[in-house]
Order: structure tokens, then sequence, then C-alpha cells
């Protein structure tokens, strides 16, 4: 439930940027962008803890890239902001289009 609610704040993200600037490109980018760096640092501390002996600085720079870092919730929290705010951007794109 919990990547359903992700999508929604993202969304509501978006409407607020869209709203107060008309821009709704940057409104899905910053609603996507806020939980891509929030998922990424949490796997970074995944893998620190796991695999690095919960040190930072023993952790290589790519750490919070490497796949044993992320499980299912984790690319779901990740992914369906960026699908849902890119289906809404489009929609709104449609209908500002007729």
């Amino acid at each position: 439930m919990k990547n359903f609610e992700h999508s929604a704040y993202a969304l509501l993200f978006m409407a607020i940027i869209g709203l107060l600037t008309g821009n709704w490109f940057a409104g899905a980018c910053f609603g996507s962008a806020f939980f891509v760096g929030r998922e990424h640092a949490q796997a970074e501390y995944r893998v620190i803890q796991k695999f690095y002996e919960g040190k930072r600085a023993n952790m290589p720079w790519q750490g919070g890239f490497e796949p044993r870092g992320w499980d299912v919730k984790s690319i779901l929290d990740f992914g369906l902001p960026i699908i849902v705010t890119t289906i809404a951007l489009v929609i709104i794109a449609l209908t500002n289009a007729k």
C-alpha cells in the first residue's frame, strides 16, 4: 500500500507545482525525483548496514546502485511515482492539445 501512497504524494507535488506555476512537467519531475532520491538513499543505507560494516567510508561511490541493496518494494517505491506522474503528464498534454 505504501507504493501507492508514494504515487499519490508524487501526484500531489505535481499538482501543486503545476497549478502554481503552470509548468506540469516541472511538477512531474519534482514529484518523481523526490521519491527517486529517497529510495536511492535508503538503498545506500541498506548496503552500508549489510555489507560495509555499517560505515559509509567503507562503501564505494556506486554502493547505492548495487542490486543487492534493492528489493521489489524499493524498486516499486522508486518506479511507480515515475510511471504515475508520466501518465498524468501525458493525459494533461493530450487534454490541452484539443
